[in-house]
C-alpha cells in the first residue's frame, strides 16, 4: 500500500516538470484526396495525403516579398511540406512512383515551378535540387478574397485530382493523374 501511494505521488511530481511547447504559430494540417477520407467509416482508403504547416498572412504582402519571387519555398512554414503518394502517379506526363515525397515551388508573379523532391523529414528549407524527382511549372489565379492562412485542398477531375495551393490572393493547381 506504501509502495502504491509513493507511486502515484512520484508520478505526479515528474508530470509536473514536463515542459510542454506552447502551441505553434503556423499549425500542422493535412489535405487527403478524396476530401475527408480519414473520417469515413468504411473501408475508403487515402490515394493523396499533403502533411504541412499553415503559416497566416498576418497583415503581410506574401507572394513577391516573404516569399520572394524566383526563389525556392517549402510550401509552407516548419517541417517540409510531404506530399504522399499511395499509387502510381502521373503529374506532367512523369511517372512518380507511390511513395513520400517533398513539395517545393518557386513561387513567380504569372506561374510557380512546383517541385517533387525525394528528400523528406526536413526542417526548415533544407532543400537539395539534386534530389528533384520532378518540376512542372503551373499558372496563378487570382482569388477574390483572402486566404489569410495558407491552405492545401483538392479537386476531383475525371483521371485523379487537382491539388490545389492557396494563400492570399493568390492560388494555384497541380493536375495529377492517379494510376
Amino acid at each position: 500500500m506504501l509502495f502504491a501511494l509513493f507511486a502515484i505521488f512520484a508520478g505526479n511530481t515528474m508530470a509536473q516538470d514536463v515542459k510542454f511547447p506552447v502551441i505553434d504559430s503556423s499549425p500542422a494540417d493535412i489535405a487527403y484526396f478524396p476530401l475527408n477520407v480519414a473520417k469515413a467509416k468504411d473501408d475508403s482508403k487515402p490515394l493523396i495525403k499533403v502533411i504541412y504547416s499553415r503559416p497566416s498572412k498576418k497583415g503581410r504582402e506574401i507572394f513577391g516579398v516573404l516569399e520572394q519571387f524566383g526563389k525556392v519555398w517549402r510550401v509552407g512554414a516548419n517541417e517540409s511540406t510531404e506530399i504522399k503518394f499511395y499509387k502510381p502517379v502521373v503529374i506532367a506526363g512523369k511517372k512518380i512512383k507511390a511513395g513520400s515525397y517533398s513539395l517545393f515551388a518557386i513561387p513567380n508573379k504569372d506561374n510557380w515551378t512546383l517541385i517533387i523532391n525525394k528528400q523528406t523529414d526536413k526542417w526548415g528549407l533544407t532543400y537539395n535540387q539534386e534530389k528533384d524527382l520532378l518540376r512542372t511549372d503551373v499558372p496563378t489565379k487570382a482569388l477574390t478574397s483572402t486566404v489569410e492562412s495558407l491552405c492545401i485542398t483538392f479537386t476531383q477531375q475525371d483521371k485523379g485530382a487537382n491539388l490545389i495551393i492557396a494563400w492570399d490572393k493568390t492560388f494555384v493547381e497541380l493536375p495529377i493523374e492517379i494510376k
